[in-house]
This record gives structure tokens, C-alpha cells and sequence, in this order.
């Protein structure tokens, strides 16, 4: 008796240990994305910006088309962000809620069977 109630205490742990690996590493791609829409979201005020002042540059400026090819390779940069941001955002919050309460019930039942 003692035995199955050790085999099974063990496995109930090996669950729980691989749940919270899981986890992890989970939270570090988590982390991972965060740092990478930040750097995006820099990245795309940095260019408003700098789109902002050659707009105004060019109304002063009388040779207009070298300011013209940087706002339109500019402007490819923030569609290219823009694209980034909306694909990593709007999914992957989705699947991070989804995921996170999956392995909370999973969590909860290796716990109550632990208890009980």
C-alpha cells in the first residue's frame, strides 16, 4: 500500500516538476517578445520622428528627392514595425492566456491529487 502511495506521490512530483519547467520556460519567451515589442515600439517612435523632420525639411528644401527616397524607405520601416507589432501582439496574447490557464488547472489537479 505504502509503495503505490509513494509511486504515486513521485509521479504527482514529476508532473508538477515538469509543469513548472514548462512554465518557465514559457515565461522567459514571454520575456523574450516583451523586450523585442519594446525595442520595436523605440524603434517605431524613433522613426515618426525622424519622419516628422524630413516632412518638414522637405517643404523648405527645394531638391525634394533625396528627402522624398528616405521618408518612403521610412515608411517601409514603420509598415514593416507596424506588421511586426499587430502578428506579435494580437496572437500571441491570445495562446499566453490559453496556455497559462491550461497549466493553472493542471497545477490545481496535480495539487488537489497530491492532497488527497
Amino acid at each position: 500500500m505504502a509503495s503505490r502511495e509513494s509511486t504515486a506521490s513521485s509521479d504527482s512530483n514529476l508532473e508538477i516538476e515538469q509543469t513548472l519547467t514548462e512554465l518557465e520556460q514559457s515565461l522567459k519567451e514571454l520575456e523574450n517578445r516583451y523586450y523585442q515589442i519594446k525595442e520595436d515600439w523605440f524603434k517605431r517612435s524613433d522613426l515618426v520622428a525622424q519622419k516628422k523632420e524630413l516632412e518638414a525639411k522637405k517643404a523648405n528644401n527645394k531638391a525634394k528627392e533625396p528627402i522624398k527616397t528616405q521618408l518612403n524607405y521610412i515608411q517601409q520601416e514603420l509598415d514593416t514595425l507596424e506588421i511586426n507589432l499587430e502578428s506579435i501582439l494580437l496572437p500571441d496574447l491570445f495562446w499566453q492566456v490559453i496556455r497559462f490557464v491550461g497549466i493553472g488547472i493542471i497545477i490545481g489537479w496535480g495539487l488537489k491529487s497530491a492532497i488527497a
